[in-house]
């Protein structure tokens, strides 16, 4: 928002003054508001109204409707007003790790460094710091849901420091469960997620169980079948399952499908070189993709191209991830942009030659899967995604007229092509302002950066000494 640095500090000592009033209103007015809604489209100009949690109202002109009255009022001229990004899977207590391992060339790689290597090092104190890194940055960079598929639940205490950093950061959380892959744990899971939503499950946190598609890596024990799907339905959950490759997870999806076990609470990540007869079961079925663009292209995972013409063939528009930050980006801009890319690559080089017309997607295909799509993969669709009357109020509000965004000529292309993390002005989570003038709020940088380096320091150290 292009505002006074008066007018910013009075708005933001309103909003933090008024933030536990029951129906406290805020008027976000004069945006080029992409709700992602097909109901509503894109307003060139309009007006987004929060009443507390919610979206109350969008619209062209709610001021002149009343909307004003007894509201913080924000001038959000030459900016866009977007819902906030959904992250369908990302393994956040890796986080202190970034690009450790930035040219990673396979999956091997990645499982025998990280997971054998630094994971059975972790304290609960580590866990901790690596997911509430992942998650500061996930709304620094404009997500307001993130999935954590934390597969690295060796004790309870481990499981209660990764579900406490969720909550400490403000963020929608959906903490996917999992043991981890190799090393000692307790045992204790998939009993223990009871244990947890009944002592953490509030508005903004849910939780899902976290499996792998094949016993491969990991043995037979954290491999999706019977007896976790009944566990989930047991604690009423849906299901993300990683791992989703080639001809093992194909066959896989078909026992699934023999057993009942694919359908809309289930969430396959990856999904690279599957074969036709698991792309037609998980299509019939409704069962959710995740996919992970730069994951698959960089590290190289099975055909190394995100699957997503497969899943649009049979009707499935798939959420977007981020992955592994030890060798990934951290943002969906990225993921966005490189799937855009990629898939557009693909369609015109397989039509080069011929008289075949390219099935391209386009930027608001990418934005409806960072988005709308990402939400309806991790159960939230009815939530968030969109912005919707009745819906939490997860809001950006992306400066486009910063140097690397102006002119605005096309607001989605503007989100899509332009924005970065720089231009995420204002972030709302449930109506609750986490990020202001560019900046997180209410948290110590300084702090951070000693918790992060020193738990950095003692995960590389053990690790190599293990």
């Amino acid at each position: 928002m292009y505002l006074d640095d008066s007018v910013r500090k009075n708005l933001l000592d309103r909003l933090r003054a008024s933030a536990g009033e029951r129906g406290r209103r805020v008027l976000i007015t004069g945006a080029t508001v992409v709700t992602m809604d097909p109901a509503l489209g894109v307003l060139p100009r309009g007006d987004v109204l929060i009443e507390g949690e919610v979206i109350a109202a969008v619209g062209e002109d709610l001021r002149a409707q009343g909307a004003e009255s007894d509201a913080v009022v924000i001038d959000a001229t030459g900016c866009v007003v977007a819902p906030g990004l959904v992250d369908t899977h990302r393994h956040a207590w890796e986080t202190q790790l970034r690009r450790v391992m930035p040219d990673v060339d396979d999956l091997g790689g990645y499982v025998t460094r990280t997971l054998l290597g630094y994971a059975p090092v972790y304290r609960p104190h580590d866990m901790y710091v690596g997911t509430r890194l992942a998650a500061l940055t996930a709304l620094d960079s404009g997500i307001t849901t993130m999935l954590d598929f934390s597969h690295n639940s060796r004790t309870p205490a481990h499981s209660d420091a990764a579900v406490q950093a969720l909550v400490d950061s403000g963020i929608r959380g959906v903490h996917a469960a999992m043991a981890p892959h190799f090393g000692d744990w307790d045992r204790q899971w998939p009993a223990d997620v009871a244990r947890l939503q009944k002592e953490y499950g509030n508005g903004l946190l849910t939780f899902r169980l976290a499996t792998l598609a094949t016993g491969e890596i990991a043995g037979p024990e954290l491999e999706y079948g019977p007896k976790l799907a009944a566990a989930a339905r047991e604690l009423g959950v849906g299901v993300s399952v990683d791992a989703v490759f080639g001809l093992p997870s194909s066959r896989a999806v078909l026992e699934w499908e023999r057993q009942g076990l694919l359908g809309p609470d289930l969430t396959l990540i990856h999904a690279t070189g599957l074969t036709p007869g698991a792309w037609r079961a998980i299509g019939d079925s409704g069962t959710t993709i995740a996919l992970a663009p730069t994951s698959d292209a960089q590290i190289g995972l099975e055909s190394a191209i995100p699957a997503v013409d497969e899943a649009l063939a049979v009707g499935v528009r798939p959420g977007l991830s981020i992955d592994v930050e030890v060798a990934l980006a951290s943002d969906m801009f990225t993921q966005m942009r490189t799937l855009h890319a990629i898939q557009r690559m693909r369609a015109v080089n397989a039509a080069y030659g011929t008289d075949t017309e390219p099935r391209r997607i386009s930027t608001f295909d990418v934005l409806d899967f960072a988005t709308l799509q990402g939400a309806r993969t991790n159960g939230l669709g009815e939530v968030t995604g969109s912005l919707t009357p009745g819906k939490q109020a997860d809001v950006l509000v992306v400066r486009a007229e910063d140097i690397n965004n102006m002119p605005l000529n096309d607001a989605v292309g503007t989100l899509v092509l332009g924005t970065d993390a720089r231009n995420v002005d204002t972030v709302f989570v449930a109506g609750q302002v986490r990020k202001w003038d560019g900046r997180l709020l209410d948290v110590d940088l300084a702090a951070l950066r000693d918790d992060v380096s020193a738990s950095r320091d003692f995960v590389l150290d053990a690790g190599k000494a293990s």
